[in-house]
């Protein structure tokens, strides 16, 4: 089965709970984030800053040809959010006991999936986390959360998403193969991996970063209980300083994007909430981001097209860098 990342994290949800009350509270009564910069109607959020110039430009930077696939081998083993699993079945639909179809004897497999659709390698749409029940935009759960899908902000409207991509590799900022558990990216942090990369954050990007955190998931140094119970990660100045660049997506090599144990005086998954509540900001986990580190591939196009399930909040997601 899916090993499931729960008991641990809610350990640390409980002991955060009132720390972080204050900012919840302060957070909950400023209400301005609740207006879109694209409008009232708008579902998109940060994807408004994809154009025909700045997916020219990504196409620009791809110089080799060289393709790097972010997205994990995804099994029933791989650490999932409690209660989130998955499996699949492989059927041979109306063949047995025959030789298959026509005079051809054509025969064929099909395969049946059960799961959740928020699990290994993944993009948050703005329909995921909100604040007090009020969403990306102002949008009120009670008018489009329904139990058969989102009738707002479903990931159908997410376009293809096409950008320039951005590695910074927070391993070798800190000088460490593996960053332990409770890094936080801070914005001086952020800033500081930029400048010694000689990388520019700009609007519209996709920035990834890279922690080693996936080398818990190989065969000689598994520990999926670990991996899945803390992590190092985004801070909540350094999401405040990519929102005010105006990036377009936010991703990790780790299962929950921000970091756990979460900063003092920082409120449950409320870089989450920065990002995607506040700011339409999408959210990508468990990004593949080794080979570009090892690359030192600071800087590539981005692509993924993920599948357009109507009403779903979260989708399983391959997204490919070109180098």
């Amino acid at each position: 089965m899916t090993r499931l990342i729960a008991p641990a994290l809610a350990g640390l949800v409980m002991m955060c709970a009132a720390g972080g009350a204050v900012a919840q509270d302060t957070a909950a009564a400023d209400m301005s984030w609740t207006e879109s910069q694209w409008g009232p109607e708008d579902e998109i959020g940060a994807a408004n800053r994809m154009s025909p110039e700045a997916t020219r430009a990504a196409a620009a930077l791809v110089t080799e040809g060289k393709v790097y696939a972010l997205g994990l081998t995804l099994d029933r083993d791989v650490p999932a959010f409690a209660p989130r699993s998955m499996s699949i079945a492989v059927l041979q639909p109306g063949q047995v006991n025959s030789s298959g179809l026509g005079e051809t004897m054509t025969t064929y497999n099909d395969d049946i999936f059960m799961g959740w659709l928020g699990i290994g390698s993944q993009i948050d749409g703005l329909g995921h986390i909100g604040v007090d029940h009020t969403y990306y935009n102002g949008f009120e759960d009670s008018d489009f959360v329904m139990g058969d899908g989102l009738t707002k902000l479903g990931i159908e409207k997410v376009p293809p998403l096409v950008a320039r991509g951005v590695l910074l590799d927070m391993a070798k900022h800190f000088g460490e193969p593996m960053l332990s558990e409770g890094t936080a990216y801070t914005r001086e942090d952020i800033i500081a991996a930029a400048e010694a990369q000689g990388t520019e954050i700009r609007e519209g990007d996709v920035v990834l970063f890279h922690s080693g955190w996936l080398d818990l998931l190989k065969e000689e140094t598994r520990d999926a209980e670990r991996y899945g119970s803390v992590e190092p990660g985004l801070g909540k100045t350094g999401a405040e300083y990519l929102a005010e660049i105006g990036v377009m997506a936010v991703g990790a090599d780790t299962w929950g994007l921000e970091v756990l144990p979460f900063e003092e005086g920082v409120g449950v998954f409320e870089v989450h909430q920065i990002l995607l509540a506040k700011n339409g900001i999408y959210i990508l986990e468990n990004m593949v981001t080794e080979e570009l580190a090892a690359d030192e591939t600071y800087e590539f196009m981005f692509v993924l097209g993920q599948a357009r399930v109507r009403g779903a909040v979260q989708m399983i997601i391959n997204p490919v860098a070109i180098r």
